[in-house]
């Protein structure tokens, strides 16, 4: 289990996040979803280790982890992918492949890896991870790279931003069998409807507030019917 305890982060003089608490167990898929600059991502980054909290503490199956840096945390079994994922000047698909698996690994065993990203592996793995890539391309090798590890805790920043539909139809379908296969912890920051109605528990985030957390069937009609009818409340970001 992972547990965060009153939480608080300020940045540049404003509270992004105020006093947040939240458990998260294994086996279980959540989504976080709300509206631009309700704190979503700050929080996924605090639990990543990439931000440190002001105060409150972040434990892991009991054990503090709040001090712990990013290379620690990935050490323990965190896996995290950014919202623009990174390009690698001269590093191969495979390369970062063995990066992320912290050993050996064949080229057969490395297009297993892709293929469970919908990616045809004989037409990436010896590609270079750069801009010759498309969004959705570098997207599905990121989720590549946090799959290959088995993350105990895999946490994606809005997997669905700035790539296509049918990319995201692809992603969409990554997402279900990792609901459907995951041994840990799936933590996906995100607004569409399609990422939200897989999840097993979604968390409602508003000002920096956790202000709703319950089963996927009990929160997203809600959560939309509550979008339409807000002025100015977009879903997004």
């Amino acid at each position: 289990m992972l547990e965060l305890i009153d939480i608080c982060f300020t940045r540049d003089h404003k509270k992004i996040l105020d006093h947040v608490s939240l458990q998260l167990e294994r086996e279980k898929f959540y989504a976080i979803t709300g509206p631009n600059g309700s704190g979503k991502s700050t929080l996924a980054k605090i639990i990543m280790g990439i931000e440190k909290p002001d105060s409150g503490r972040i434990l892991l199956d009991g054990v503090d982890i709040t001090e712990k840096t990013i290379d620690e945390r990935a050490r323990l079994g965190f896996g995290f992918a950014f919202q623009q994922p990174v390009c690698f000047k001269g590093i191969t698909v495979y390369d970062l492949l063995k990066i992320a698996t912290g050993k050996e690994i064949d080229k057969k065993e490395a297009c297993s890896i892709l293929s469970k990203v919908g990616l045809c592996a004989l037409d990436y793995i010896d590609r270079e991870v750069n801009s010759s890539l498309s969004g959705g391309e570098l997207k599905r090798i990121e989720i590549a790279t946090v799959l290959a590890r088995e993350p105990k805790l895999a946490i994606f920043d809005e997997p669905e931003a700035g790539i296509d539909l049918w990319s995201f139809r692809s992603l969409n379908r990554v997402f279900q069998q990792l609901g459907r296969n995951n041994s840990g912890i799936t933590l996906v920051i995100s607004h569409q409807e399609r990422i939200l109605n897989i999840a097993d528990i979604i968390i409602l985030m508003e000002e920096g507030h956790i202000t709703k957390m319950d089963t996927r069937e009990n929160m997203v009609s809600c959560i939309f019917q509550e979008a339409k009818c807000c002025s100015g409340g977009e879903m997004n970001g």
